[in-house]
Parts: C-alpha cells; structure tokens; sequence
C-alpha cells in the first residue's frame, strides 16, 4: 500500500479479500485500525450474475441449473460451487469477526446502491468520517445499463459509468431453481442479518419470484 500523509485516505478495492481466508489475518496484521466497506446483493442475483461473467468468457461451459446442483433431483445444492459459495456472506463474515470488529466494517447494499446511490454514498462518506460532497447531483441513471453513472456536476466531461463487463443481460433461469435457491440461503440470510445488524431484506425478493413462477 502506497504512503499515506495525514489527513489523506487511501483506498483499494479488491473483491476477493472478502472471501479469502487468509485476508484477514494479513490485513489485520498489516494496518488493525483499517476500515473496511463490504458490498453485498441477494446471494441469488450474485451467483447468477458471476456465472454470466463467467460464461461471456468460456461460452461452452454447462447451464447454471447443471452446475448449481449436486444432484437435481434430490435437490441437493453444490456449495461447493463458486458462485454460489460466495454469497455465504455469514460464513465469510465469521472470519472478519475474528480481527475486527462490526465498528469497522461498513455494509452497502448493492441493490440500494443502484436505486439510491447518493444515499448509500452518504453513508459511506459518514463512517469514513469525511463530509458529504458527493450527493445525488453526481449522479445519473443509465437505462442502458441498469446502473447509475457518475458525473462532475462542475464539469461538462462525460460520465463515467461502468465497463462492458457490467450490465450484461442475465440468462433465463428455470424459476424452480431460483426458488430452491432462496430456499437454500434463506438461513445463511438470516444469520448475516443478525450478525451486521441490517435486515437486507433479500427474502422479499425470493417470496415475489415464488408467486410470480406460480401464477
């Protein structure tokens, strides 16, 4: 990590710390006072949006519904699976736990970040202890994309908005899977709600898919 002068903060972003299990010993043993922002979605969106990533690359690899189950007609989930593994949030935030605690870590919802990114950010810029410049004017939807872009409102320079490998339209998904999806993290869920303290509230989702594969 470069040098950081007083009254500076210097940031860095890597997705995977979160779920590496030797991070956080590393990072605890490098900088203890560190504040760490975690943003987390429905496990479910997640993995099917990971396995979209992954399939732009190496379109020859199996289904999602292949790959998602051990066995399918037992219903047996393979968590083993990196796409699905990852969105275990409780399981990796245990490890966290051990090094710092809640006070430095700061949850941002990934689907608030889309629908109120001004607000999320307000939050943010609140536990980083720094005032709040960027607010809802940087800020514009992109309906191409699915996503907010970011803008200088000082500046007529165009909007920066996330790269081509973000907003990729999602594959059909058979709406069984899904369900036995949510099923399956529902107490994962659960358990990172009452671990952070916020109630994401990924189970309302899960509950519309249900009714709407059912009407």
């Amino acid at each position: 990590m470069p040098s950081t002068l007083e009254g500076q903060i210097t940031m860095e972003k890597t997705p995977s710390y979160f779920v590496t299990n030797h991070a956080p010993k590393r990072i605890h043993s490098m900088a203890r006072d560190i504040k760490l922002i975690i943003v987390v979605r429905n496990p479910v969106t997640r993995a099917i949006s990971d396995y979209t990533q992954t399939l732009s690359k190496k379109p020859e690899i199996p289904t999602f519904e292949v790959l998602a189950f051990k066995n399918r007609t037992l219903g047996l989930i393979d968590a083993s699976w990196s796409a699905l593994r990852i969105g275990i949030y409780a399981l990796h935030l245990e490890s966290w736990m051990q090094y710092f605690p809640l006070s430095q870590m700061h949850f941002v919802s990934g689907e608030r970040l889309i629908v109120d990114p001004a607000g999320e950010m307000a939050k943010v810029q609140d536990f980083l202890g720094l005032k709040r410049i960027v607010t809802d004017k940087h800020f514009y939807f992109n309906k191409t994309k699915g996503f907010p872009c970011l803008k200088k409102p000082e500046d007529s320079s165009t909007p920066r908005c996330l790269g081509k490998s973000k907003g990729r339209t999602h594959p059909k998904i058979d709406p069984d899977v899904i369900r036995r999806l949510h099923k399956f993290y529902k107490p994962f869920n659960m358990m990172f709600y009452q671990m952070t303290g916020q109630n994401f509230e990924w189970e309302l989702e899960g509950d519309n898919e249900s009714r709407s594969s059912q009407d």
